[in-house]
């Protein structure tokens, strides 16, 4: 199931840096902000069955949402994130929890087909290279299994998506990006034969939302 894991490239470097310096403060920062999206990711996640990746498990917030007879791997880029995630799972016990491991999540250390669902949370939008992510979430999942994210997803058109568009600088300094939009998931998902099933608005006031896509069975 497992392989050597891969990090690779000057822009993870850079953000490996920047993940350091968010670690210690991430938890006060986005935990109850972000509780209610994840808990509705783990949830579509894991009506898909027991084994689930995590991509960009960060210092572990949303382990604890999972149901007990889970199977969950986490991965991240980030080390330093890591720890703090290992220290969750021995302190509350998460027996779950089977594996936490620095990866690339464009380069993933796993066999294809060795997961019910990939679920990843506020981290698509950031990923220098999100369709090669999407596709290796794609590679990892079984047939019929999911993806699931979890983010902010610019608007479209209008208004706000020009507003968007403006701001996109600052977002993307504490960790969002504003101008990302669902349609270029979904492009991706056409491309790939994959069926897109949806977006949906949560917590706080549809910002974040739920999106899932399900590899042909």
């Amino acid at each position: 199931m497992l392989s050597e894991p891969q990090v690779t490239g000057p822009s993870t470097v850079l953000m490996r840096k920047a993940y350091a310096r968010w670690a210690p403060v991430y938890d006060v920062v986005y935990d109850k902000l972000t509780e209610p999206a994840a808990r509705a990711a783990v949830r579509a996640a894991a009506a898909c069955g027991p084994r689930i990746l995590e991509a960009g498990v960060g210092t572990g917030l949303s382990l604890g949402y999972y149901p007990t007879g889970s199977f969950v791997c986490g991965v991240d880029l980030s080390e330093d994130m890591l720890k703090r995630a290992r220290q969750k799972v021995r302190r509350r016990g998460l027996a779950h929890v089977r594996g936490l491991q620095v990866m690339d999540v464009c380069h993933l250390g796993y066999s294809d087909a060795s997961f019910d669902a990939v679920v990843a949370q506020f981290l698509i939008t950031l990923v220098p290279d999100p369709e090669a992510a999407l596709s290796e979430f794609l590679r990892v999942v079984r047939p019929g299994g999911e993806i699931v994210l979890a983010n902010h997803f610019g608007q479209t058109d209008g208004p706000v998506a020009r507003v968007e568009e403006i701001v996109a600088p600052l977002c993307t300094k504490i960790g969002w990006s504003s101008d990302f939009k669902s349609t270029r998931v979904e492009a991706w998902a056409r491309r790939n034969g994959v069926e897109f099933i949806g977006v949906a608005p949560t917590f706080p006031g549809g910002f974040f939302k739920i999106l899932r896509m399900r590899k042909p069975a």
